[in-house]
């Protein structure tokens, strides 16, 4: 059974400039992953703290990946709508999936032991945000940071 939770979108048609994929499968490979991101942001032109929203976004999403579907894959964009540049990241996992994703997005709902901000808490941090989640099949995390917003 397929569940999905929208926040935010777009109806605007998008643009991908460029893309690059990456495996996470290890601790090891968050941080080069990390500075992928960063590099993406920087050639847009995107400002340190939208830059520091989305790297924070993405480290939150990544060590989940890990944590909870040991490993998956990102694939990094460079978006733009218009006028507008972003960088858009895509979260895939074949972990078990995510049973109720209106309470996974609640402050303070956790299945571990952390705080239960990262869902709701990345969500605050990007421009858009989309969760699709399968249980026993995985789950795909969608966000976009726009470069002004």
């Amino acid at each position: 059974m397929e569940k999905r939770w929208t926040s935010t979108g777009t109806t605007a048609p998008m643009t991908t400039l460029s893309k690059d994929k990456m495996l996470i499968v290890k601790e090891q490979d968050v941080v080069p992953f990390r500075n992928r991101v960063k590099e993406y942001a920087t050639r847009i032109g995107m400002g340190l703290v939208n830059q520091t929203k989305l790297i924070t976004a993405a480290s939150e999403l990544v060590r989940n990946m890990l944590r909870y579907a040991s490993g998956g894959e990102t694939l990094i964009e460079v978006i733009s709508k218009g006028r507008e540049a972003g960088i858009r990241l895509t979260f895939s996992d074949k972990g078990p999936g995510i049973a109720d994703i209106s309470l996974a997005m609640k402050d303070g709902y956790t299945t571990g032991k952390s705080l239960g901000l990262g869902l709701p808490g990345t969500k605050r941090l990007v421009s858009e945000f989309n969760i699709q989640s399968t249980l026993g099949e995985g789950t795909t995390v969608t966000i976009i940071k726009w470069k002004n917003g």
